[in-house]
Formats: C-alpha cells, structure tokens, sequence
C-alpha cells in the first residue's frame, strides 16, 4: 500500500505500523480512514482538554467564585457538581445515544452546549458578585455537566468504532502529552499575570478563551468519518436504565471494574488537598494557582505517552503501578508534614508533590479509560462506560462530603485517609483479567 498522505505516515510511525495496518475490533470500512480519524479525535480532545484546564474547578472557577464574593458553601459543592453531575445522567443517556447509528453528532452537540455554559459563566463574573453569582454559576455547571456526560458516553464509543484495539492507549497517550504542553503553556501565562495583579476581568476573559476551546473542538469533531453501527429500539429510557444496571450483578469482571475504580478515586479527589495544604503552609500568593498548573502539565507531558503505550499492553497494569504511586506519596506527604517540620515548610515541595501525583492520576484516567473501552465493542461497550460512570457519579456525591470534614479534620489526614484506599484499590486492580489483546505480528 502506497503512502503518500501524510496523516498515514504520521500514523504508522507513531503506533510502529509496518505493512499491512492493525484493524483489530473495528469494520472494514472504518479502518480504511483510522489514520485521519486518529488525528481528528487528536486534535479535538486536546482543545477539549485545554478548555477544561482553562476553567477546572479545582483551580480557576474556585479562585473565580472567591473573586466575585460567592458564598464559601457553595465554591464546596463545583467539583462534586462537575464531576458526579456529568456521570449521574449517563445511563439513561445512554438510552439515547444507543438509537443512532453515528454517535459523533451527540459529541458535537454536548461540546457546543459546553462551550455556551462556560461562556455564560464568563458573563456572570464580569457582571454579577456575591450569592447571585455563585448561585448562577452553579446552575451553568449543572448544564455544564449534563453536556459533559453526553460526549463522555458518545467519544468513548466513537473512539472504539475508529481506532484499532492496541492503537486506542497511544492515542490518548499522545493527546495527553500535547495537551499538557498547552496547560504548560497556560501555566506560565497565568504566573506572569499574577505578579501584575490578574482581576476578574482577566479571569472572566480567560473563561471566554476556555469556552471557545470547546466550540472549535465541536467542528474538528465534526469531521470524522464514522460509519454506522449497531443500534436498538427505543423503549422507556429509565426502564432501559434499570435493566442495563443488570449487567453490575451478572458480569463478575464488570463488577469488580467499578469496585477498583471507585477506590482509584483517591488520585483525582486528594487533587484539591494538595493545594489547600500548599496554602494553609504557605500562604494564597497569586503564583501558587500558575505553579499548579504549570507541574500539572508537566507531568502530563513526561507521562502519557508512556502510559499509553503501556495501557496498549496492559491496561490493568498501569492502573496498579499509577494507584500505588499516589497513594504511596500520601502517606509519604502525610508523615512529612506531621512529623518533618523542617520539610514541612520548604516551598519546593508542594509542587513536587502535585506533579508526582499529576503523573500518577495521569496513568490512573489512562489506564481505566483504555481498560473500559476494550472490555466489549458495540452497545455492550456503551452499557459498560454508562453504568460505570453512573455509579461512580453516586459514589462521588458520597465522597464529596469529605470537604466538609475538612474543617474539623486535619487536611493531611484526609489525604492519608483517601491514599489508603488507594492502595486498596491497587490490590483490587491486580486481580482484574487483562483485557488486552497480545498483537503476534
């Protein structure tokens, strides 16, 4: 096969395609335009995921609510909201989404619907403050992350329809390496600014560059070339949802899945501690929100592509060695700052803490995400990815609880607290079957 378009190129050398290309779990059809998908997926998730550093709520939407006076119980409630608000819905999404022969259009929609919340929230900062503009912007959340839950069903699916089982972890290996360069990037600019005094309208325009990140990945989006697939019926949508819950207590494997990942949970949720303990040391200096962001890039650069060549081996494996990476620099940080007052307050190692857990929560989303997506194919993989994330939408409520305990628990203690579950998790990982497939080629 001659190859003079260079997408092809590009694609063969990156996922060491030699003669005849892999195909393996996709149709005919579709592996004949794998490599312009793979970019286009590329491309489009890395705007995505800039736009999602650009208004993350545990850095600048937190910072944002306190700019504009919110209410502190209500700056509590954005990353359960966020999180657990995108994964709630999605088996009865899923309903909908199992109708339609091509599922990039569901994607598309649920990134314009991103992009015009998140914009909306930029006008609410500039033009309101106080309890009127933290209530606002908790209800453009909500919307935010119903839309966020469409396209998480949706891209997972369309991700296993056009890309080869084996090449599905490199992609998104890669898309987290370069996307990391961006928020690395990002980083930078936002320390620079802060040391000019950065106000809510440079925030506020910073939210209008996020929103717009999802837009112009709606259009790439939009050119993907996906054929159409296996659908069903449209019966009850919360009468499908219960039946498809089903699947929790016959599939033993599937059971134990959202069992490891619900303890894995440790790596995103100790996040926020990490930078609470930063400021309780050493203050609420400006810097210290471009800094995080800045090692959290980083760490996505050093680290993706390399667990996403692992995941293509075996993803059960990386959600192992990542799991016992953050929890084992919990307990490390917990007995640094209890009992090594020296270290305690050295300012280097805050942010080499976050970038180590950057790396580890990197392999942690890396590994579970290919795990999931190459368990089954078709609807099968539909019902997995819907019914997992609503659980562990329920569990995230649940644990979202935790940030107010912080007030009467100490806040290392609430991240050894999560590491030790984390280590429990990793052992719950170790037993998962390998769902990978040895290429023999």
């Amino acid at each position: 096969m001659k190859k003079s378009i260079w997408t092809e190129q590009l694609y063969d050398y990156l996922n060491n395609e030699e003669d005849a290309r892999s195909c393996t779990d996709i149709d005919e059809n579709a592996c004949r335009y794998t490599p312009k998908n793979y970019f286009l997926i590329m491309f489009s998730n890395i705007l995505s995921k800039l736009g999602d550093t650009l208004s993350n709520p545990k850095t600048v939407l937190t910072w944002v609510m306190s700019f504009v006076n919110a209410p502190v119980y209500l700056i509590s409630f954005i990353v359960p909201i966020r999180e657990s608000g995108s994964m709630l819905p999605q088996i009865v999404i899923a309903g909908y989404i199992r109708t339609k022969e091509k599922r990039k259009w569901v994607y598309v929609v649920g990134s314009v619907l991103q992009c015009l919340s998140i914009m909306a929230i930029g006008f609410v900062t500039l033009y309101t403050s106080g309890a009127t503009a933290g209530w606002s912007i908790i209800l453009l959340l909500i919307v935010f992350s119903l839309s966020r839950g469409l396209c998480s069903v949706a891209s997972k699916d369309v991700l296993g329809k056009t890309i080869p089982r084996q090449r599905r972890g490199r992609l998104k290996g890669y898309t987290v390496s370069v996307s990391g360069v961006l928020v690395l990037l990002a980083g930078f600019y936002l320390m620079y600014r802060s040391k000019s005094g950065a106000d809510v309208t440079f925030y506020s325009y910073t939210i209008f560059f996020a929103a717009s990140m999802w837009l112009l990945s709606a259009l790439v989006y939009a050119m993907i070339r996906e054929f159409p697939g296996e659908t069903s019926g449209g019966k009850n949508g919360w009468k499908e949802a219960m039946e498809r819950m089903n699947i929790v207590r016959s599939d033993t494997n599937f059971r134990n899945f959202i069992i490891a990942r619900s303890l894995l949970l440790c790596s995103a949720l100790t996040a926020p501690f990490y930078v609470l303990l930063a400021q309780d040391i050493l203050g609420k200096e400006g810097y210290l929100l471009g800094l995080f962001i800045l090692v959290n890039g980083l760490a996505s650069i050093l680290s993706a592509p390399i667990w996403g060549r692992m995941a293509d081996v075996s993803s059960k494996n990386v959600m192992v060695i990542s799991a016992v990476i953050a929890s084992a620099l919990g307990i490390v940080m917990f007995v640094l700052v209890t009992y090594v007052p020296i270290l305690k307050h050295a300012t280097w190692l805050y942010p080499l803490a976050f970038f180590l857990l950057g790396i580890a929560h990197s392999g942690v989303r890396l590994g579970r995400k290919t795990y999931i997506v190459d368990m089954a194919s078709g609807n099968r993989r539909t019902d997995y990815v819907s019914v997992s994330n609503t659980i562990i939408g329920f569990i995230l409520l649940i644990t979202g609880g935790i940030s107010a305990a912080v007030s009467v628990v100490s806040t290392e203690g609430v991240i050894l607290f999560l590491s030790l579950f984390g280590m429990l998790g990793a052992y719950r990982c170790s037993l998962l079957p390998n769902v990978q497939i040895v290429d023999k080629r």
